[in-house]
C-alpha cells in the first residue's frame, strides 16, 4: 500500500513537473508566434507595396514614353485656299506616329480631316511634326482640334482663328 501511494505521489509530481513544463513552454511559444506572424505581415506589406508601385511605375514609363504638345497653330490663306498648320510636338522620350487629326467649329463637330502629309505622320522624340490641313475658316472663330497617336493618346485644345 505504501509503495502503491508513493507511486501515485511520483506519478503526480510527475503530472505536474509535465504540466509545469508544458505551461513554460506554451509562453515560449507566443513570443515565436508573434515573430512569425509579424514578419509574414511585413512580407505581405512588401509584396503589394512592390506590385504597386511596379504597376504605378510602367503606366508613368509609358506616359512619359510620348507627351504630345501643340507647338503652334497658323492660319494662312495660299492661292484662294484657307489653310491651316498645326505644329505638333513630341516631349517624351519615344517616338509615334500622327494617325488622325479632327478640327471643328465645337468639340461635338470635329470630323476627321485629310492633310497635305501622308498619314501615319512619323513624330520622333523631342521633334516637332507640321500636319497641314485645308481648312475654311472663319477669322475670329475658335476652332476645336484634337490629334490621335498611334499609340492612342489624345490631345484636344480649342484655337482662336486670327481676326484679319
Amino acid at each position: 500500500m505504501l509503495n502503491k501511494q508513493y507511486e501515485d505521489f511520483l506519478d503526480n509530481n510527475k503530472v505536474k513537473h509535465l504540466r509545469m513544463k508544458i505551461a513554460r513552454s506554451r509562453k515560449a511559444i507566443s513570443p515565436i508566434l508573434a515573430t512569425l506572424l509579424l514578419i509574414v505581415i511585413a512580407v505581405a506589406a512588401i509584396v503589394v507595396t512592390y506590385a504597386w508601385i511596379m504597376t504605378y511605375m510602367s503606366n508613368a514609363g509609358q506616359q512619359a514614353g510620348v507627351k504630345l504638345y501643340k507647338a503652334n497653330v497658323n492660319f494662312y490663306t495660299q492661292g484662294g485656299t484657307k489653310k491651316i498648320d498645326v505644329d505638333i510636338g513630341n516631349s517624351g522620350t519615344s517616338g509615334t506616329n500622327i494617325t488622325k487629326i479632327y478640327c471643328g467649329t465645337s468639340e461635338a463637330n470635329r470630323p476627321e480631316q485629310t492633310p497635305s502629309q501622308t498619314l501615319p505622320l512619323v513624330l520622333n522624340a523631342g521633334a516637332i511634326a507640321t500636319v497641314t490641313i485645308n481648312y475654311n475658316w472663319t477669322s475670329g472663330a475658335t476652332f476645336y482640334f484634337k490629334v490621335v497617336s498611334l499609340a492612342g493618346q489624345t490631345m484636344e485644345w480649342p484655337e482662336q482663328a486670327p481676326t484679319s
